[in-house]
């Protein structure tokens, strides 16, 4: 029987890759780093088989999808950020039998998901590769992406997605961790001054709600957050609809999970956004 073994909610954000190269921005984003390098290290003391990333900078325009073909390896830039991000190799190894068992388990749910593990031209999205990248995962362990920005779903089909995922995973035989890929608030600011907001958040009370949100999550109060979820994802623009954290907290019990969360990094702005690197006890 396998077995969820760490759950996380985690940063992409891009300006991590700037961090590592020489000039003026080199380090900037280090403790985010750390923070996913402690998550990494925490795979492989917890010997996970598998990791699957819910992915908010895929998007999906009619039902869930799913990329798990055997060989994902390649050279990255991102069309959003290419000044940011660009030429970044990766080489990992999907898990099409993990994959596939989320989708027929999600669909027979009544969620209509595919697995996709014989499209060998179906990329990976830089919200699956960013994090891979800080946690070290290499061909070692395998990854199951899921996409997390559903144009016209509600939150009630990503929950069913998650408890698909949890259900696939007692079935395997691995020992699984699964990620939230994405930010908390998301308004990135206005094109002509996004370069005065590295280091700033877009709108304080984003800041202010983001902020109560993880003082929920670090009491154990999954209820109370899923009550506001809806209106926080609307209000804030959370990243992708935040159909990555429902995806997390189905799999986590929703309302009846009591966890109390743990902060790897602590909440930072970048580029108007609201990040974290947090875990979430299973």
């Amino acid at each position: 029987m396998g077995e969820l073994v760490l759950a996380a909610k985690v940063t992409h954000v891009p300006s991590m890759f700037i961090s590592e190269q020489e000039g003026p921005l080199n380090g900037i984003r280090e403790s985010a780093i750390q923070g996913l390098h402690r998550i990494g290290d925490m795979c492989r003391e917890l010997n996970v088989d598998t990791v699957v990333i819910s992915d908010t900078h895929w998007l999906v325009n009619a039902g869930f999808h799913i990329n798990a073909k055997p060989d994902m390896s390649g050279v990255f830039t991102s069309t959003e950020f290419p000044h940011f991000l660009n030429n970044m190799e990766y080489s990992h190894s999907g898990d099409p039998e993990l994959g596939q068992q989320i989708a027929t388990i999600a669909t027979a749910n009544g969620v209509k998901t595919l697995c996709h593990h014989e499209v060998a031209t179906l990329e990976l999205q830089y919200g699956t590769l960013v994090p891979l990248r800080y946690l070290g995962i290499g061909n070692d362990i395998k990854v199951v992406s899921i996409a997390g920005w559903m144009y016209d779903a509600d939150m009630e089909e990503s929950k069913q997605v998650g408890e698909a995922v949890l259900e696939a995973i007692k079935q395997s035989d691995k020992r699984v961790a699964f990620l939230a890929s994405g930010s908390l608030s998301h308004r990135i600011p206005p094109n002509k001054v996004v370069s005065d907001y590295m280091f700033k958040i877009s709108e304080p009370m984003n800041q202010e709600i983001d902020l109560m949100v993880l003082d929920m999550w670090k009491s154990g109060k999954a209820k109370e957050f899923l009550e506001i979820l809806p209106k926080y994802a609307k209000d804030c623009a959370g990243e992708g609809g935040m159909h990555d954290t429902a995806m997390l907290f189905g799999l986590l019990g929703w309302d009846s999970y009591t966890g109390c969360a743990e902060m790897m990094t602590e909440y930072f702005p970048s580029s108007g956004t609201g990040q974290c690197n947090v875990i979430f006890p299973v």
